[in-house]
């Protein structure tokens, strides 16, 4: 596989390959699909009767309520359309971090473009963002196949360096996507969680259906560190020389008090949330989340 192509795993394609990608929000699209748009159609599934004004389609008329009530109504139907779909993708210094067979930055942009092979196979429209202070990179949402290649060529190209400015970036995304649909932001979200939450929720005031993966990697969630040790910042040239066992439970508490205010901002902003270590082997951890995620929301 060539190097450019290293984030498209075999295993996980293989795996989510049956599952579907669904908005439960409803889109903006263009073709034919499976996601609720916001204009009334000629699907098949019918949606509610409104008054008959001058000029509207006889044919849409509904006789039967007509013979009733002496009064003409007509069927307005359901449209179902394609999504357009932006992963937003953090490739901060940070997310170099990582002991495993994928630090977070490859987990991530693995996840990514997992994910932009589901969503084109949907015949949904894909693009994505690449950040870190900064956009560093973006390709605009396409349906063709061909585009799944300006994908991960984005990911590759995107070494992780600099700091993060979460909500910059998505204050900017925003205010630039024309149209709703979904986001997916995938990153450690290392930083101020009440400048992230604002910046999802901005995403969510515009209507975008909103997805989160957080990826984090064991020794961050676990702090296992023994014995005297150096740690360094990845995104500035602060350090701490201590003793890991000292700091543990105080670590540990702010950790998970952070993990619950983003868990609980998510929530509050209707947004979906999923934690995923990077030991988790990625296919499973995303068949298990597109399973939850069509179980609890089932079609919209």
């Amino acid at each position: 596989m060539p190097d450019s192509r290293r984030f498209l795993h075999p295993e996980a394609i293989k795996r989510i390959a049956r599952l579907e990608l669904r908005s439960r929000h409803i889109v903006e699209g263009f073709l034919a699909g499976m996601h609720r748009s916001p204009y009334f159609g000629q699907s098949v599934e019918f949606l509610q009767h409104r008054q008959y004004v001058p000029g509207d389609d006889l044919r849409h008329v509904d006789w039967k309520v007509w013979a009733r009530q002496d009064r003409l109504y007509v069927k307005q139907y359901a449209e179902d359309t394609n999504l357009r779909c932006t992963l937003i993708v953090d490739v901060s210094a940070s997310m170099s971090y990582g002991n495993g067979p994928l630090n977070k930055y490859e987990y991530a942009c693995t996840l990514a473009g997992s994910l932009a092979y589901l969503m084109l196979k949907q015949q949904d429209a894909v693009g994505c963002v690449a950040f870190d202070d900064r956009i560093r990179s973006r390709v605009p949402p396409r349906s063709k196949w061909n585009h799944l290649d300006s994908i991960i060529e984005t990911f590759h190209v995107s070494r992780p360096e600099n700091k993060t400015d979460l909500h910059a970036i998505l204050r900017g995304v925003s205010e630039s996507a024309p149209r709703r649909g979904m986001m997916v932001l995938v990153s450690d979200l290392l930083g101020d969680p009440e400048l992230t939450l604002r910046g999802v929720k901005m995403l969510r005031q515009q209507g975008h259906d909103v997805l989160v993966f957080h990826v984090m990697d064991d020794e961050e969630l676990d702090f296992p560190f023994e014995g005297p040790l150096r740690f360094e910042c990845l995104e500035s040239a602060d350090y701490l020389n201590c003793n890991p066992r000292a700091l543990r439970e105080g670590y540990l508490e702010a950790l998970n008090a952070f993990l619950e205010r983003i868990r609980r901002g998510c929530a509050k902003n209707n947004t979906d949330y999923a934690l995923i270590r990077t030991s988790q082997p990625l296919d499973a951890a995303l068949a298990a989340y597109l399973s939850s995620r069509l179980g609890m929301h089932g079609r919209n």
